[in-house]
């Protein structure tokens, strides 16, 4: 069974728009959930953020390592959002994907959902001779996983769910700007690194064609119809 998903690109957009607008759409989800007569639409969003620090529901301030005027004089914005995980960083040369949609219509539970969200990074990865995996007991796509010491996220997960529909989703890095990792401890992990595409390769690589592999695994993994 395909599903029938609306797919925008955003390009460049703040977080707080961006926040505001899948609001608006998770909303209308669950309205057209309770109410059978009303017919809805599901929605894949992608889009580039300026520097930004968002903390999960029950993540730790802590996890934030500078103080807030260090902050500003870096044009680095930072909310307190409604996902889970902890605090993750967001900034250009960065994929994030917003996929608000009807576990219920996919037959998933919140933890193959996000298994199904690792999968369409690992398979994107893979198309780059990038082979990444799962880190057993931490969400996200992890590079050398297996090696303690030297196991690395790639892309972050944390996501938000009610009624069966999601909002937030991955951040994945392309070719991102790892120093802002530097100021915090990414996910609240402070043991294991931040990679990107770029530093995996050794070369920036087309922002736009990983954005399109990404989607083509949407269609496989989630089996996805895009109109």
């Amino acid at each position: 069974m395909n599903h029938h998903v609306v797919f925008q690109n955003l390009k460049a957009i703040s977080f707080q728009d961006a926040w505001n607008y899948q609001e608006e759409l998770f909303q209308k989800i669950i309205e057209g959930k309770k109410d059978e007569s009303k017919s809805y639409k599901q929605y894949l969003l992608f889009c580039e953020h300026p520097h930004v620090y968002t903390l999960g529901k029950s993540g730790q301030e802590q996890n934030l390592l500078i103080s807030e005027e260090f902050r500003r004089r870096k044009q680095i914005e930072y909310f307190k959002i409604n996902r889970g995980g902890d605090i993750t960083y967001h900034g250009p040369g960065q994929l994030v994907g917003y996929p608000i949609i009807d576990l219920e219509e996919y037959q998933l539970g919140v933890k193959s959902y996000i298994f199904h969200l690792e999968e369409v990074i690992i398979r994107t990865l893979r198309e780059y001779g990038i082979e990444a995996s799962r880190l057993k007991g931490i969400i996200g796509v992890w590079i050398d996983a297996d090696k303690p010491s030297g196991a690395r996220k790639i892309c972050a997960i944390g996501v938000r769910t009610s009624r069966f529909v999601t909002m937030h989703g991955f951040a994945f890095n392309i070719n991102t700007d790892l120093h802002y990792f530097d100021y915090i401890n990414p996910c609240g992990i402070k043991d294991k690194g931040v990679t990107s595409m770029q530093k995996e390769l050794g070369r920036e690589v087309d922002f736009e064609e990983v954005s399109e592999t990404v989607k083509q695994k949407f269609r496989e993994v989630f089996r996805m119809t895009f109109i």
